[in-house]
């Protein structure tokens, strides 16, 4: 009588949970960014930056030994120059990278050197409790400074004196 409750258990559940193990639960990341336009080609974000609606920016994953492209999906900027991507893997020991890939802006086109790409970590196993991922802005650059840049420049000065 035992061993029939136990196959009759073991028919009910075994079912159950393979299809359970060939389903893993889904917790998605939101990775979230900015794309400014430098108006005052300073390297940084200034009080004269502006956000840029409709840019191209893409997430890539890379093996961390071998350097193979593993993953990569684009996003496009609102109208506030935010991106929100959507991954839905977890990315565990990549190396995860935020780019900017094109700007709508001719005029402000350039990609500023050292704010072209950003690191994100794409892995729940790293002790952040939230699956929102928050990457430093990135910018592209003017390719003349706007006039009055000069007075915006001289509040980032550190006085010496």
């Amino acid at each position: 009588m035992a061993t029939k409750v136990f196959l009759f258990a073991l028919c009910a559940i075994l079912p159950a949970l393979i299809v359970s193990a060939g389903r893993p639960a889904r917790n998605p990341f939101i990775v979230r960014g900015k794309v400014y336009c430098d108006t005052c080609r300073a390297g940084f974000e200034t009080s004269a930056t502006t956000y840029i609606p409709g840019a191209k920016v893409r997430i890539e994953c890379k093996d961390r030994n071998t350097m193979q492209l593993l993953y990569s999906k684009e996003g496009t900027t609102d109208s506030t120059g935010t991106y929100s991507i959507l991954v839905a893997e977890d990315h565990e020991d990549q190396l995860c990278d935020a780019m900017l890939v094109r700007s709508s802006q001719d005029d402000c086109a350039t990609a500023s050197p050292g704010r072209e790409r950003a690191r994100v970590i794409l892995t729940g196993y790293n002790g952040i409790s939230s699956n929102n991922r928050f990457v430093n802005a990135m910018g592209f650059m003017k390719e003349e400074a706007l006039s009055g840049c000069a007075e915006v420049l001289k509040q980032y000065q550190e006085d010496d004196e």
